[in-house]
């Protein structure tokens, strides 16, 4: 429809109708408060010149898609983020949903493992095993990894201040099962930066944290070779009250860090970014969701490609994890929250998801139960075998709309990075407040619109009902938490003593060099030196950071 006959149309369709009824509304927008239109036309995406610009999937820039045929020929990896009180009651939930149909392991970290404290530390009075598992020495990892085959299973780990030493515990039990570092296949969150931003579970200053985060990509680009050294989080920032565009900017602008990171320690960058992986949300607006993913495709490989020179095609390529969104699910009518999750698992897998993770009805009120993570894995299963969009990739290209909220994205993202860019960089930015107090002002005037009920949020600002009986909710056995203790103690008491403080000792020497510090991580973890043991090295040499303010 060109722009004269568009213009008619309104004047002679619309405006009449305003005129008799109104708007429901004074005006319409996505979740990230970009106006929404009453209909688009191919004027609003450059008409026929978008045919040639779009391309097709498996092609730079990837808009579409970074395979040709996408699930037509392997299927996202469904892989259901569990981690409970106990490396046992882990394990048993894991074996569980690989035995359910789960393709994939994702491990949760209670707050003092991520921390770099161990369970029996008096900072973790309270803390064990609450938002997942505790690991404390390589006697909880063996557990938590018991029966489970490294070479087959693909692992990943959302852990960060501490990411080098959990990868080394993982090698660690690899090597007891027969597993060799090269056949490991996974991926290690060990994404400091948004921690600094968003979510808060960092332990030292920037510079040698981001120096722990390069030598894990300079160990694994040798050794451990099909392990992806990275999953850069835009997850955290938006559950923090980020807008879509705001998610793509800071997640962008963190891995331009990293990737620059690297490449001034003198890792060429072909070499490193085939095993960098990325994190995103899929909240409840399908279509700006949808357009996100699309818009990220084609940002990451104009990034890679014209940014940072890269000439491997993998290089270009977005390869990235999604969870629906936690910050969406409501204690109130509670079953609401399987139509979210729903919905937003759609979005992921229309967006072209690598990997896929459906949070549980129940997660406002405890940990999932057994029987909802069952449903959360069964609604990746309908959507994957019963629903028919993975039947032709990219299945909403062309559309006017979501075509142009894809550009709009993308141009809005763009200008964030500039100006990130103007500010020094990431860490420049994050230690001038600039991505905290942006997402500060984006959660303020949502929930604003929230409580003035210009956002409806089913069940909490409208169509209310009383509440239901308290349903059977997960609970935490206070037996797992003293098993948890007792095995410490006893690692602590039959371990090699003079070994371990021989391995602490020479890690401290490493951690004031230059040197890679995870070989050296590796020997301390094989002694049963304990997680908060070898944090405890660092912060006697790093230091601890303080917390960042945007006021």
């Amino acid at each position: 429809m060109p722009s004269e006959s568009k213009d008619q149309w309104r004047d002679a369709t619309l405006d009449p109708l305003k005129k008799l009824f109104g708007e429901r509304r004074e005006s319409f927008s996505t979740s990230s408060d970009l106006d929404v239109d009453t209909v688009y036309t191919p004027e609003d995406i450059d008409g026929a010149d978008y045919i040639e610009k779009l391309g097709y999937p498996g092609e730079y820039p990837y808009t579409r898609g970074v395979q040709p045929n996408m699930y037509r020929g392997r299927l996202w990896t469904m892989r259901q983020y569990a981690g409970l009180a106990s490396p046992e009651e882990s394990n048993r939930r894991y074996r569980y949903l690989l035995d359910q149909g789960q393709t994939g392991l994702s491990v949760a970290f209670d707050l003092p493992t991520q921390t770099g404290y161990d369970s029996d530390h008096p900072m973790a009075t309270g803390e064990v095993g609450r938002v997942g598992v505790p690991i404390s020495s390589l006697a909880d990892m063996e557990l938590l990894m018991e029966g489970i085959p490294l070479d087959k299973v693909s692992t990943s780990m959302t852990i960060n201040a501490t990411a080098s030493i959990l990868l080394a515990l993982y090698i660690a039990v690899g090597k007891k099962q027969g597993v060799p570092p090269d056949k490991l296949n996974g991926t290690l969150q060990n994404d400091i930066l948004k921690e600094y931003i968003a979510r808060g579970t960092y332990i030292y200053p920037p510079a040698p944290s981001m120096r722990l985060v390069t030598d894990v990509f300079q160990y694994c680009s040798q050794n451990v070779p099909r392990w992806n050294t990275i999953s850069i989080s835009g997850y955290h920032m938006r559950e923090a009250g980020a807008t879509a565009v705001q998610e793509l900017a800071f997640t962008f602008a963190n891995a331009i860090a990293y990737v620059q990171a690297a490449v001034d320690s003198g890792l060429a960058v072909d070499k490193i970014a085939g095993r960098l992986s990325f994190f995103f949300v899929a909240q409840s607006n399908l279509f700006e969701e949808v357009a996100k993913f699309r818009a990220a495709r084609r940002m990451w490989a104009k990034i890679m490609r014209e940014r940072f020179g890269a000439e491997d095609p993998r290089s270009w390529m977005l390869r990235f994890h999604t969870q629906t969104a936690g910050v969406t699910l409501t204690a109130q009518q509670p079953d609401n929250n399987v139509i979210r999750t729903t919905l937003q698992a759609l979005a992921a897998v229309l967006g072209g998801t690598q990997s896929l993770h459906v949070n549980s009805k129940d997660e406002a009120l405890a940990l999932p139960t057994e029987e909802s993570v069952q449903l959360s894995l069964r609604t990746q299963q309908v959507i994957a075998h019963e629903s028919g969009v993975t039947d032709t990739v990219d299945p909403l290209a062309g559309s006017y709309y979501v075509e142009s909220l894809t550009d709009r994205l993308e141009a809005e993202a763009f200008k964030h990075i500039e100006r990130i860019d103007e500010l020094g960089g990431a860490i420049a930015a994050l230690e001038d407040g600039y991505q905290t107090g942006e997402i500060h002002e984006s959660a303020y005037i949502h929930q604003q619109a929230v409580e003035r009920e210009e956002r409806i949020v089913v069940g909490v600002n409208k169509y209310q009902a009383p509440p239901p009986p308290i349903a059977k909710v997960q609970s935490i056995d206070p037996e797992q938490t003293r098993s948890q203790l007792q095995r410490l103690a006893r690692v602590r008491r039959e371990r090699d003593g003079s070994e371990v403080q021989a391995s602490l000792k020479r890690l401290e020497e490493v951690a004031r060099g230059s040197e890679n510090t995870l070989p050296t991580i590796l020997e301390c973890v094989e002694a049963y030196a304990t997680v908060g043991e070898i944090a405890d090295v660092f912060r006697g040499v790093f230091g601890e950071q303080r917390e960042f303010s945007p006021f």
